[in-house]
């Protein structure tokens, strides 16, 4: 698929074009309906309403409109890790914003993303399937077009995309793995802090230590639920909080931001359906720490 143009053909007899829109490409029925206004569903090259009948064999095809996307576009090293038709792929640095705040206006991911997409006539809105908090880095996965947001998204939601993180902790971890199964919520809403407790929404972590050394535990986390803070908030209530963490545990001489890194995500692609794995190395700042350096 091109950003631009999905195309499909029909396997099933007696189906009307919304019923696959819907049901089997997951689209929303605001977005069906938009596309059915625009003229952007083509059933063998002519426009077609989503009450028209389709059969084994037809092929359809939906436009994508050209976009313009609100960030401002600003020129920025990208550290891109995978990138095709569909899906833009960045390792974001530590200390980034992904969007715009009061703070931080043009120095953003959105804004270095909007500058790619443009440089590279990619019509299309920044639309970031996940988020990194400004101190963590690794892998954001950025769509490029609002059919492939909508599946990715529901990837997401049906807990289908694995997300595993490093992450160096505070202590020596007892235990080789474990499973943290604590709900987390916000008490204060104007808070940003996150806590245990039992009002909160179900959040499950796994992780395993992967090594000890000088009073610290490097650890691999696989993320099952996908709550904001949710490592950082897991690790505090264990009692080996991140290190450098300064929201949930202590300053660190060793490092400025927390010691957290998203390494590596797995899912099926929404158009090839085959399995990706997307891994992004572990960062100097990060290195020098267990490295002693």
């Amino acid at each position: 698929m091109f950003n631009n143009i999905l195309k499909y053909t029909i396997q099933e007899n007696d189906e009307t074009v919304k019923s696959i829109l819907t049901e089997k490409l997951k689209f929303s029925g605001r977005l069906s309906r938009k596309l059915e206004r625009n003229g952007k569903i083509l059933l063998n090259g002519k426009a077609v309403k989503l009450n028209k009948s389709i059969f084994a064999g037809d092929e359809l095809s939906i436009e994508f409109d050209e976009e313009e996307d609100r960030y401002d576009a600003v020129d920025m090293p990208l550290d891109i890790i995978y990138e095709d038709d569909d899906l833009l792929v960045v390792n974001k640095e530590p200390h980034m914003v992904v969007h715009p705040t009061r703070s931080h206006q043009n120095d953003t991911l959105a804004n270095g993303v909007a500058y790619y997409f443009k440089k590279n006539n990619i019509k299309r809105k920044v639309r970031f399937i996940n988020r990194l908090d400004m101190n963590t880095s690794g892998i954001v996965l950025i769509a490029k077009n609002p059919y492939i947001h909508n599946q990715m998204v529901l990837e997401m939601k049906s807990s289908m995309v694995e997300k595993y993180y490093y992450a160096i902790v505070e202590g020596l971890l007892e235990e080789d793995e474990g499973r943290i199964d604590v709900p987390i919520t916000r008490l204060n809403p104007e808070d940003i802090i996150r806590t245990v407790h039992t009002s909160g929404k179900e959040c499950i972590t796994e992780y395993k230590a992967e090594k000890r050394y000088n009073n610290m535990t490097l650890v691999k986390l696989k993320l099952i639920t996908g709550r904001t803070h949710q490592i950082r908030v897991h690790l505090k209530h264990i009692g080996h909080p991140i290190v450098g963490d300064t929201l949930y545990g202590n300053e660190s001489l060793l490092i400025d931001r927390q010691a957290l890194h998203c390494y590596e995500m797995k899912f099926k692609h929404p158009i090839t359906n085959k399995e990706l794995i997307i891994t992004c190395p572990m960062p100097e700042d990060m290195k020098r720490v267990i490295e002693g350096r």
